[in-house]
């Protein structure tokens, strides 16, 4: 028996490593545009149903969490029978989601809609998974620049789709852009049929492992902790951003497109950082690389607000917040890889993915929730600061070794 299942897979046709990769770089594109343009909807939503900003930031921060929380669980699917299914399900999760909030006229429903449902179908749909994908179906020496393409190719969606949906939300209003976006998704589901090819065997110290093994390994683990905790600060910051961010300037008498632009800069810039942080994985440790963006990311927020609001400075600090931006996820998925193998890749690095989400539901909410409050998002933006600073120091003691390598040696 353990002879024909190797067989069975060399008897399916191999899909290239370049299809692969192209695939799911279009994924990530398609899911991650419209999630990271919901800050444009965020004005007209409010207009059009009278509802304070408590009430979006909560669907928001609900939508990060369930992305978060649900993630483990996809990708311990995926690691089991593969992405496809999961990335389908999570594709038509996504689009039902956006079609019902077009529709969204209580809270209720629009908490269901932009919140559970197209937090459910990230966890399935998003560029973690093609990064799982990619650790399974990707050779080892091509792999930290593939997790960089993916996560840069996420950008891209957010490059495209932030401008789009300001034009398209004052042209056509938000019901209509949300519905067009919804239809969109579907196409998810042709591409993840590319990532069905055979998967290459399973590698690292859990490759024998049960998932509860799995799981009391990679917890009992001091790195992997560390790199948890400190994932935490990018949700936090990303998803404070993403949802406050252009009505931010907009309160300090920016044009929302202003704001649309800034952070399509956001989406551009970070297909750059993205790709050198990959790049420099293969390079240096990849600990340092995670301690400079989290320190940089603290200090570019508090010299944007030392200085004036203009079209200027938005623009210059959408450009640099990019190239910090998704720059984690290489380095962060890669030391996952190194830690613990392909086995159970996805759900740990799912894991790892719900402290970033956490964080995340917290941005969101404190954004809306702290400004209704004060008036104000200074305190904020104060905390962010904070805590970029904490990870930059939580992640210097990480070893870059095999779990196992670590153990024998203690």
């Amino acid at each position: 028996m353990s002879v024909s299942a190797p067989a069975a897979s060399a008897s399916r046709p191999k899909i290239p490593v370049s299809l692969i990769i192209a695939a799911g770089c279009a994924i990530s594109i398609l899911t991650f545009g419209p999630r990271s343009a919901i800050g444009a909807f965020q004005r007209d939503i409010l207009i059009d149903n009278n509802w304070t900003r408590d009430v979006f930031s909560f669907a928001i921060a609900l939508q990060n969490l369930l992305w978060g929380l649900g993630q483990p669980f996809a990708g311990a699917v995926a690691d089991r029978f593969g992405a496809v299914r999961v990335l389908i399900a999570g594709g038509l999760l996504y689009a039902a989601g956006l079609a019902i909030m077009a529709y969204s006229s209580t809270p209720l429903v629009f908490n269901l809609s932009a919140g559970v449902l197209i937090g459910l179908g990230l966890s399935g749909s998003s560029f973690n998974l093609v990064l799982g994908a990619f650790g399974r179906l990707v050779p080892e020496k091509q792999r930290s620049m593939a997790f960089g393409l993916a996560t840069a190719a996420g950008s891209l969606g957010q490059f495209l789709f932030s401008p789009l949906a300001v034009g398209l939300i004052q042209a056509y209003g938000w019901r209509t852009t949300s519905l067009a976006f919804a239809a969109l998704m579907l196409v998810v589901i042709p591409l993840a049929m590319t990532l069905s090819a055979p998967r290459a065997e399973a590698t690292g110290s859990q490759a024998g492992l049960s998932i509860g093994q799995a799981i009391r390994e990679a917890f009992g683990h001091r790195s992997y902790v560390l790199l948890v905790m400190g994932y935490f600060t990018c949700g936090f910051q990303l998803a404070f951003i993403t949802t406050h961010f252009q009505i931010y300037l907009t309160d300090r008498g920016l044009d929302p497109r202003v704001g649309g632009w800034a952070f399509a800069m956001i989406g551009i810039f970070n297909m750059v950082g993205s790709i050198t942080s990959g790049w420099l994985g293969n390079r240096m440790p990849r600990r340092y690389i995670l301690s400079f963006i989290y320190f940089s990311r603290a200090l570019t927020t508090l010299v944007f607000l030392m200085i004036p609001a203009t079209p200027a400075s938005a623009l210059v600090f959408g450009a640099v917040t990019g190239l910090l931006w998704l720059s984690t996820v290489p380095a962060t998925s890669s030391l996952v890889g190194i830690m613990f193998g392909t086995r159970y890749f996805a759900m740990l690095f799912g894991f790892a993915f719900v402290s970033h989400q956490i964080g995340g539901f917290l941005g969101a909410l404190l954004g809306g929730t702290i400004y209704e409050a004060t008036g104000s998002y200074t305190p904020v933006w104060v905390l962010s600061i904070g805590l970029g600073v904490a990870s930059a120091l939580i992640n210097l003691p990480i070893e870059e070794k095999p779990a196992t390598a670590q153990v024998a040696t203690a």
